[in-house]
């Protein structure tokens, strides 16, 4: 209760003891230490006691101080172990980077490789194929050339057969010419035949007519008889001369009609005989015919051949010449059909297959130059990400090595001691984070949220002071950072934003008022009537040169 005594209260306890803030009274009893002398060797005791404890203080407080340098020089290792540790770390990860990237390029030579490899191969097979279709190109025109044989040793078999066929057939024309001089002169004949033959149906037909007048006559005359008899031996005179002359016409008409049987039996053989000769002329006309096709073809495939033979890159008579001549026609007839069976085997000829592979030659060139530049532009993009990675990483360490710099030194500024540093969270610079390691003095903190808020602030005000004087501008705002500063926290701070205005110029918002003697002009706003905001400004300076007058 005496540490709780104000200077005019007392405290009386049961024992008879006076105690007041800074005195005490005891009352006399029969106890012998209560004595003053016993008090005074009490006091005496207790102050050898209390410069034994100072001497022990004294011995603690040099350990301590001791203790300090060795933690000072710890800590100084420790910072030259941590830098060590961030250029090894740099280094480990420019080779982390440098591998990454030698891996990438590894592999792109490895697809780049397989690729080339596939497309040699595909090369492979298609120079294989041309060999194999050259090869068969050789053969069919081997073929062509025996084939070419064979036909010109027909076309001069057919020439001479044309032209056996020729003579026969102009015999055959002269023949038909006179076979048709005949017909015509029968065909005349016959004509003047039926003539003849109508003029003797006519004169035939007068005696019928004739004949008929004369039955009619004679019926007649049988009534003229009837009346009388005088008449009758003339009438049978004039009656024998007209029946001699009928058997006479009846008798040139029979020797008529014979005629125009003959003539109508030899007009039918005549006939007959043309269509035979028509017949042989139509025959030898389709045989000319045929044998003209025949000699046309040949010419046509003979041609066909010279020109296989010339788009081959060969000659004709060259190739006649260098022809073996021990070569047999049934040994290259067996050969081309040995030829057509593996033809037949192969299928079908694609008769546009030169026009594809030209086709298809243009749009491989194409492809390839297509190829080719997108290789270079793959090539040019690849070097430009890797000098852009370069880049990266080489400003990225500077800045970061820069900012872990400034906070290192910040840091001890705004704390008055203890150690800040940046560290790196990956190996590759290009996606690796940044830890802050912050450890105010006197505190073995593991986690940032152990720190208070004045301790984080500072630690956030370090940080952004070093990035800030990494790249400074002309102004820099700060609104109210000072906030959860405690006195000393903000003299620290004021002391360092005085040190960086010689090259910034700032401007803050602060309630602190150590802050505000900090600044060169006041700016704050007062309301003198509820309501009525006004602005009010003032120079530090001119207010202490008016007060000083």
């Amino acid at each position: 209760m005496r540490a709780g005594l104000g200077a005019h209260e007392s405290v009386i306890t049961r024992e008879g003891i006076w105690v007041g803030r800074s005195w005490l009274r005891v009352a006399r009893d029969t106890d012998a230490r209560a004595g003053v002398l016993e008090r005074e060797r009490d006091i005496n005791r207790l102050m050898e006691t209390v410069q034994e404890q100072a001497a022990n203080i004294e011995e603690l407080d040099q350990a301590v101080a001791a203790s300090r340098e060795g933690l000072r020089a710890a800590e100084t290792e420790r910072d030259q172990l941590q830098q060590e540790y961030n250029s090894t770390h740099r280094t480990v990860s420019e080779l982390g980077a440098e591998l990454a990237a030698a891996r990438s390029r590894l592999d792109q030579q490895r697809s780049r490789s397989e690729h080339v490899m596939v497309e040699t191969e595909a090369l492979r097979a298609e120079k294989e194929q041309e060999a194999q279709e050259q090869a068969d190109a050789l053969a069919r025109l081997e073929t062509a050339l025996a084939a070419s044989e064979e036909l010109k040793v027909e076309r001069d078999a057919r020439t001479r057969q044309q032209q056996e066929l020729g003579g026969v057939l102009d015999a055959a024309r002269e023949r038909a010419r006179g076979d048709q001089q005949v017909v015509h002169e029968l065909a005349i004949r016959a004509e003047s035949m039926r003539t003849a033959h109508a003029a003797t149906e006519q004169a035939l037909s007068r005696m019928h007519e004739q004949s008929r007048q004369l039955l009619g006559r004679r019926e007649e005359l049988n009534n003229v008889l009837a009346q009388g008899d005088t008449p009758i031996v003339q009438l049978e005179e004039e009656l024998e001369g007209l029946l001699s002359g009928r058997l006479e016409v009846e008798g040139e008409l029979a020797e008529a009609r014979r005629q125009v049987e003959n003539l109508e039996h030899d007009i039918r053989e005549l006939d007959q005989s043309r269509v035979r000769k028509e017949r042989e002329v139509d025959e030898q006309r389709e045989q000319i015919t045929r044998d003209s096709m025949a000699w046309q073809e040949i010419r046509v495939r003979s041609e066909t051949l010279l020109e296989q033979i010339t788009e081959s890159g060969f000659e004709y008579k060259p190739l006649l010449d260098n022809l073996d001549n021990e070569a047999t026609v049934d040994v290259w007839a067996e050969r081309a059909e040995k030829l057509e069976r593996r033809i037949q085997r192969l299928g079908p000829i694609n008769l546009a297959a030169i026009d594809e592979y030209e086709e298809e030659s243009k749009r491989k060139v194409y492809l390839d130059a297509q190829h080719a530049d997108l290789t270079e532009a793959l090539q040019t993009l690849e070097n430009a990400i890797a000098k852009i990675d370069r880049e990266t990483r080489a400003r990225f360490r500077e800045t970061f090595d820069s900012v872990n710099q400034g906070i290192q030194e910040n840091f001890p500024v705004l704390f008055g001691g203890g150690t800040a540093y940046l560290e790196l969270t990956g190996d590759d610079l290009l996606d690796t984070g940044v830890t802050v390691m912050a450890r105010p003095p006197g505190k073995r903190n593991s986690n940032i949220h152990l720190l208070s808020g004045g301790e984080k602030a500072l630690t956030a005000i370090a940080l952004v002071f070093a990035i800030f004087r990494l790249n400074p501008s002309p102004f820099c705002m700060l609104d109210e950072v000072d906030a959860p500063l405690d006195d000393a926290n903000v003299s620290r701070y004021c002391d360092m934003v005085r040190k960086m205005s010689e090259h910034v110029q700032f401007i803050f918002i602060t309630h602190n008022k150590i802050t505000m003697e900090m600044a060169n002009q006041l700016t704050g706003v007062t309301m003198h009537e509820p309501g009525v905001s006004r602005l009010v400004a003032v120079d530090v300076d001119e207010a202490v040169q008016l007060v000083a007058v």
